[in-house]
């Protein structure tokens, strides 16, 4: 198991960073599409897809917000961290394959333990393809939490 260790709003400074990572993966936009029942054929008919102006197949938009919901939880401010509210901005596709990087950064510090966090997400060739903001409610108190480990699912 892996550990995560939040940073309380007392501890938080403006400017302060994280990133998380993942690789878009044919598994990850099943279970994304089976989870959320989005089965628009533009994320999983590449003979549709490829009809459209992406010319092939696309993860979901919130697929990425997921991503950036998972960065706050688990990076900064991580564990205990509540959200208030999310902005998003798609600004390119994902595409399978890619390899995107949620980039963190603490925007302003709130009254009641608020915290503004600008929220960007890049691919592996470092093009914005969400730009937002969250508003979200941090942690009072330092802890460290073991992560879940997830079982292994099959598709099929």
């Amino acid at each position: 198991m892996s550990q995560s260790r939040n940073t309380p709003y007392d501890v938080l400074e403006v400017g302060q960073t994280a990133s998380y990572s993942k690789t878009v993966e044919e598994r990850d936009i099943q279970l994304f599409a089976a989870v959320s029942g989005d089965r628009n054929p533009v994320h999983l008919d590449a003979e549709y897809a490829a009809t459209t102006m992406f010319k092939q197949r696309i993860a979901h938009g919130m697929f990425s917000g997921a991503l950036i919901s998972a960065a706050v939880a688990c990076e900064l401010p991580g564990p205990g961290t509540i959200y208030l509210g999310q902005q998003m901005r798609f600004t390119a596709p994902v595409k399978l394959g890619d390899t995107l990087t949620v980039r963190l950064e603490i925007l302003e510090k709130l009254p009641k333990f608020r915290v503004r966090v600008a929220t960007r997400v890049f691919n592996q060739n470092d093009e914005l393809v969400v730009d937002g903001e969250a508003e979200i409610l941090a942690p009072r108190k330092q802890q460290t939490v073991e992560l879940a480990e997830l079982p292994p699912i099959t598709i099929g």
